[in-house]
């Protein structure tokens, strides 16, 4: 099956298909050994060779990603008017993006990054990337919990996808989800008559809070940000 450039370099971890588009218009792209530059143009990723040409790296700049662990009440967001954003936390990261939004009633991981395969890995329609989060209930929480959020629950925008969910204690779960819906996971409990008292989300794909406390960040490693470019051509992690 062929498909264009943008989307081979897009799927292979290689760049965001945004990114691809600047390294052909700069002749940054070869097929077979030819420069490319139309937008265009189809390869066979079985039969033709595509590489990104010295000085790539050059025009794509610098990749940061870090992790955070966004303290409740604090606004996923670059807009002063809906509270005390993220950025006013840490001024230093203002140039990079917010990777998959958390409410402000919730805590925990939250990943900023200015990195557009790592975005896709997290954010894209192909719900490729696990996010795990931890949730304390007031009520007890019912026996068939696993049985529903695994097959689905019906909400306002339609069917949520197959959640895997692990009962910790009679009022604390894991849910695993491949989609980030607003507010899903206190929808679902809403139908469920269950009541959130708390949120937060402990795991995005292989980057997890680990030792991390409430306010604290750090920089993701290598390793862990070639596995959100693997995610694009192997499947779900």
């Amino acid at each position: 099956m062929k498909l264009r450039i943008q989307k081979y370099l897009s799927e292979q971890g290689i760049c965001s298909r945004r990114e691809a588009e600047v390294f052909i218009k700069e002749g940054l792209v070869s097929v077979n050994g030819k420069v490319v530059r139309e937008m265009g143009v189809q390869i066979d990723p079985d039969v033709d060779k595509v590489k990104l040409l010295r000085g790539g790296e050059k025009v794509m700049g610098e990749k940061t990603s870090v992790v955070i662990y966004k303290p409740k009440g604090i606004v996923s967001s670059r807009v002063p008017e809906e509270g005390k954003t993220v950025y006013d936390l840490y001024p230093q990261f203002l140039k990079l993006n917010i990777v998959g939004r958390l409410d402000k009633e919730s805590e925990g991981l939250l990943l900023l990054s200015n990195d557009g395969v790592v975005t896709k890995a997290v954010t894209g329609d192909e719900h490729l990337t696990e996010k795990e989060y931890e949730v304390t209930v007031r009520e007890d929480i019912p026996t068939r919990i696993k049985r529903l959020f695994e097959v689905g629950i019906k909400l306002e925008d339609g069917l949520t996808l197959p959640a895997k969910v692990k009962v910790l204690s009679p009022h604390i779960f894991r849910i695993v989800l491949h989609e980030g819906r607003k507010h899903q996971i206190r929808r679902m409990c809403e139908f469920m008559r269950l009541t959130v008292v708390k949120l937060k989300r402990v795991r995005v794909g292989p980057v997890t809070l680990g030792k991390l406390n409430v306010g604290e960040h750090r920089t993701l490693s290598k390793e862990e940000v070639a596995e959100f470019k693997e995610v694009l051509g192997r499947g779900r992690i």
